[in-house]
């Protein structure tokens, strides 16, 4: 007795598909996508071909330079403190609480991201200037913000928190709640559960997020300028030294643009897999 053998059901197509045939870049996407790479990658690479490398210690060891220098530190870490402060708490109630308004205030965490640096300067004026909402109150405590380092301070930590608030508000609507739950039915407060439980588990978003918070002060100018003025030793911080310097002497100027952007591209780098994606 013959046995016909049924012939074999030839594998899908879709389901044999290579790899390297998914991921094979369309020609109609690969130019555009090569220019834009380049559009981006020309200003950057001119600001290091154009760095007077034999007179680099010179220029970013001058008095100031490092005048600049310090304060910017100064300024950006006391910045990433208050953001901090004001950051953590205002990330977990978008994230955890239910409240009247809740997306009015999403959209004013990422206003400062989408403002005109100079029209966020206008509007700190407007707010904590002389004239501003709350001027006369500061003032009579004894508090003038406007052309002051703590002016600065302010200015930086209003475009940079919410970089903060928005990476860490993510991280923490991704955590079970009921790790949290868990630690109040064993009794720990809410400080408790959040020091214990909560923070541990967003500490690496809380880590991302603070350093982008960190970097953004760092490179602050418009709201800066606009709000703090242009003082040396006391608001001149080194982006603004940078537009300073580049009236005076445009190779010094692109020196410390060099320094700038190689801090900018040292937090990218500490942040790759977290902010930029996994390589493959």
């Amino acid at each position: 007795m013959n046995h016909r053998t049924e012939p074999r059901a030839r594998p899908s197509r879709v389901r044999g598909r290579t790899p390297a045939a998914r991921t094979r870049t369309p020609a109609a996407l690969g130019g555009p996508a090569a220019l834009a790479a380049a559009f981006l990658a020309v200003p950057l690479a001119g600001v290091v071909a154009h760095t007077p490398w034999r007179d680099l210690t010179g220029q970013l060891t001058s008095p100031g330079v490092l005048r600049a220098l310090g304060l910017s530190l100064l300024v950006s870490v006391l910045a990433l403190l208050l953001s901090l402060v004001l950051g953590v708490p205002l990330a977990w109630l978008l994230a955890r609480a239910d409240f009247p308004g809740k997306a009015l205030v999403r959209s004013l965490v990422l206003l400062p991201m989408v403002l005109p640096p100079t029209v966020a300067g206008v509007a700190l004026l407007r707010g904590f200037g002389r004239g501003g909402l709350l001027g006369g109150p500061l003032e009579a405590v004894g508090v003038t913000l406007p052309f002051s380092t703590a002016g600065a301070v302010v200015a930086a930590a209003f475009v940079a928190m919410p970089f903060l608030v928005i990476g860490l508000e993510g991280a923490l609507a991704g955590i079970d709640p009921r790790y949290e739950e868990a630690a109040a039915t064993m009794g720990a407060t809410l400080p408790q559960t959040l020091r214990y439980v909560t923070l541990p588990m967003v500490t690496p978003s809380l880590a991302a997020g603070a350093a982008l918070c960190w970097a953004r002060a760092l490179g602050e100018f418009g709201a800066t300028i606009t709000f703090a003025g242009n003082l040396p030793g006391v608001t001149q911080t080194l982006p603004l030294q940078v537009y300073l310097l580049l009236q005076q002497d445009p190779a010094a100027a692109t020196s410390v643009s060099l320094l700038l952007l190689a801090v900018a591209a040292a937090v990218l780098v500490a942040l790759r897999g977290r902010w930029l994606g996994h390589s493959r």
